[in-house]
């Protein structure tokens, strides 16, 4: 997958979250309810921009496997959802990139 300048919009998610200074990521960690709002503005932002659901779930996956690989939950829903995640193959952690979508567009 390409954005309008033909680069990989994959590769620059994780970029971004790597990028990210710690006391943004905090903000964004600090409550699930933090979180899904992040989530949310990020998938506007990619609808505004032409992505489909099949596209926001492939981004939606990239930012979750770097989470449940680099970052520690900081709350019950964080924690159930990285276990998942690590317990889920990939066509599992597929569906459930699609069902965090469906969750934050509600």
């Amino acid at each position: 997958m390409t954005n309008l300048n033909g680069s990989s919009a994959e590769g620059k998610v994780e970029e971004k979250i790597q990028n990210m200074g710690e006391d943004k990521k905090d903000q964004i960690m600090s409550s699930f309810d933090e979180f899904k709002s992040y989530l949310s503005d990020k998938v506007s932002k990619g609808e505004s921009l032409g992505l489909g659901e099949e596209q926001l779930a492939k981004l939606t996956e990239k930012v979750a496997g770097y989470l449940a690989k680099h970052e520690d939950p900081r709350n019950s829903e964080e924690y159930l959802l990285q276990q998942l995640w690590q317990a889920g193959n990939d066509e599992e952690r597929h569906k459930l990139a699609h069902m965090l979508i469906k969750l934050v567009q509600q």
